[in-house]
């Protein structure tokens, strides 16, 4: 077997890349394809592979645009030349499960999602751009994408979704059945303190600042409780919402593995306000024993227990608003004294990366061995 790993690109280290990461150490022997790499940003095991990527790569300022150059993404992704490969593997939240293997190859693609960019954020996507050019030009390249990403679709043997949120939508826009297998959390670092508490004096999120991540809703409800937030993490369109926030609004910036523990388990409860496919970091907060508020919808409501459960792990408002953010923090405050941290711990683990690992290690290799055995009966019958 000769396998091939492909992913969208790799900028930095993010849900997922610590995917990919698992990947590569299950498979030390695969050759590793991508869009764009942007060098020591990435974990150790990603570093350390050989990384072949496309054309893009060579464009100048790629490394601050790439973004932007979405359109060309799936002219990149079918150039990469994957005819060596038996095996094809994409994690893919945009193009990757659009590159072409052989027409005798398996291809395997975990979906993080459907490309978001073209079906519900192409409105985001270009929201720096100058308004007259993006009301003729994101219209115009999202109708084309949608297309190609459901012709793409079938370019894929098997897919599998990070959680019945994105097991839906890729039957929705794909019309492809899949399976799930939830991504990995690494909760043996991402843990309670030696000496458990129930929180401190702070509410928390740990985000990179895009729109849909809502933390202008954030921003507004706590504006008004007056309650201290930190925010954990970086981005262009930070300065904008610094403007917003008055000073119990605390943005610290980027931070390492060791210091966004440290946030998580020091804080009274981890906030959520946008809608994710899955959302690792409320699970991180989660396996350090920590409460999560969150918006109940897309993939938090298979990792949230919500109050009144009795064995509740966070608190859900439903509506997109900072009204509905502000009274889910006062139900929590009521009720605070309910949320075990060791219970949160244990609920956590269920998403443990270890059993990442050994389910999708399982599914790789058992779709490969069918794979090969089907061919090799049907080679006999020719």
């Amino acid at each position: 077997m000769k396998m091939a790993l492909v992913h969208d690109w790799l900028t930095g280290m993010r849900g997922g890349e610590k995917c990919l990461e698992i990947l590569c150490e299950l498979y030390p022997q695969a050759d590793l394809y991508t869009l764009v790499h942007l060098k020591d940003r990435l974990s150790t095991v990603i570093e350390g592979r050989e990384i072949r990527t496309s054309f893009l790569q060579h464009l100048p300022g790629i490394a601050r645009y790439y973004r932007y150059c979405l359109p060309l993404f799936p002219s990149a992704i079918e150039q990469i030349d994957l005819k060596a490969y038996d095996l094809v593997v994409s994690t893919s939240h945009c193009v990757a499960k659009g590159a072409l293997p052989r027409p005798d190859a398996l291809h395997i693609s975990y979906c993080l999602t459907p490309m978001r960019y073209v079906w519900d954020m192409r409105g985001e996507y270009l929201q720096n751009g100058h308004g007259g050019i993006k009301r003729l030009i994101v219209p115009f390249f999202s109708h084309y994408l949608r297309m190609w990403d459901v012709a793409s679709s079938h370019r894929v043997d098997e897919f599998v979704a990070i959680s019945r949120h994105v097991q839906k939508r890729v039957r929705r826009f794909y019309g492809r059945d899949s399976t799930v297998i939830y991504p990995p959390v690494d909760c043996d670092f991402f843990c309670p303190a030696p000496t458990p508490a129930r929180g401190g004096d702070y509410f928390l999120m740990v985000t990179a600042p895009a729109p849909y991540k809502r933390l202008d809703l954030a921003i507004e409800a706590f504006n008004r409780l007056g309650r201290r937030l930190v925010v954990v993490g970086d981005g262009p369109d930070l300065k904008g919402y610094k403007r917003m926030a008055k000073g119990n609004v605390e943005f610290v910036g980027w931070q390492g593995d060791e210091r966004v523990r440290d946030y998580y388990r020091g804080c009274r409860a981890f906030v959520f306000p946008g809608e994710e496919d899955f959302g690792i970091a409320p699970v991180e907060a989660q396996a350090c024993g920590r409460p999560v508020i969150a918006f109940g919808r897309g993939g938090i409501l298979e990792t949230v227990n919500p109050l009144p459960n009795p064995e509740a792990t966070g608190v859900f408002f439903d509506q997109a608003s900072a009204d509905s953010l502000v009274e889910a923090i006062h139900v929590f405050e009521k009720n605070i004294e309910r949320f075990d941290p060791h219970g949160i711990r244990h609920h956590a683990t269920r998403f443990h990366k270890n059993r990442f690992r050994d389910q999708i290690h399982s599914l790789i290799d058992d779709r490969y061995r069918m794979f090969v055995s089907s061919r090799t009966e049907g080679a006999s019958l020719a």
